[in-house]
């Protein structure tokens, strides 16, 4: 019996094939064709085809995201970018996704993970919080939770700082002011930020980032928080004090 062999690949336009009638899947990866042609002694030609398929994982990401991080994921996965879904449409798109991104919008409740019918594999939320998914549904369908507990730290600090400057130079006040057609400049001076001494509340990873950004500004940084080692501390210049220390102080920043 003499062979031959060849193949090739392809990339399918419509969103799902049929085969037989009786395979129904989604195609949206490419895939590869292999066909091998033999030719039997009585001479009838006989050809098999194999189909091969090199799917990549599909996700949706159901909240905007930035454009760098969709990048990142459209080249290794297929990106599906639908944002403002209804939970019914949410219901109706998970069971062609492999894994779900979501920031605090998006409720994935145990309806989603029933919907997935097992394929849901990975949920992952854009933010620090998870409390908008259905952890016990999750651990039930083996479905993966992972967040991103660091995302926001130095926003966060940032704007912590924004107040204490707003607050200490009457920012809001004078604004207020000003569009109500006066200029009570003298009125809203405010006070300077150095040499004052702020005490943050929580030295964890914002109110650490507080302190290095408050002792930029020249101030004096105390903390309080039980579990805090006190090296940590001391290496941005930070001292360590009991919860009454730190009550006694006139500027807090609460960082829980």
């Amino acid at each position: 019996m003499a062979a031959s062999a060849y193949s090739t690949s392809l990339k399918p336009s419509p969103p799902s094939a049929s085969v037989s009638g009786f395979l129904r899947l989604p195609l949206s990866a490419t895939f590869g064709v292999n066909a091998l042609s033999a030719r039997r002694h009585s001479g009838e030609p006989r050809r098999f085809v194999v189909l091969s398929m090199d799917a990549k994982p599909t996700i949706l990401v159901a909240e905007k995201l930035g454009e760098a991080g969709v990048k990142l994921l459209k080249e290794f996965t297929n990106v599906d970018c639908s944002y403002n879904l209804s939970p019914e449409e949410l219901c109706t798109k998970i069971s062609l996704c492999d894994a779900l991104i979501v920031r605090s919008g998006t409720k994935v409740s145990r309806e989603v993970f029933e919907s997935s019918a097992g394929r849901l594999k990975v949920v992952g939320r854009a933010g620090v919080g998870i409390d908008n998914v259905d952890l016990a549904a999750a651990t039930e369908h083996g479905c993966l939770v992972v967040n991103a507990p660091t995302a926001n730290t130095v926003a966060a600090a940032e704007h912590g700082i924004a107040l204490l400057i707003a607050m200490s130079r009457n920012i809001a006040q004078a604004d207020a002011s000003v569009k109500a057609g006066k200029w009570l400049r003298s009125k809203y001076v405010g006070v300077s930020l150095v040499g004052k001494t702020l005490a943050v509340m929580g030295f964890g990873k914002v109110g650490s980032e507080v302190a290095r950004r408050a002792k930029g500004l020249g101030m004096h940084v105390i903390a309080h928080d039980p579990y805090a080692p006190a090296d940590r501390a001391r290496a941005i210049g930070v001292e360590l004090v009991s919860f009454d220390e730190a009550l006694a102080c006139v500027s807090r920043f609460t960082c829980p």
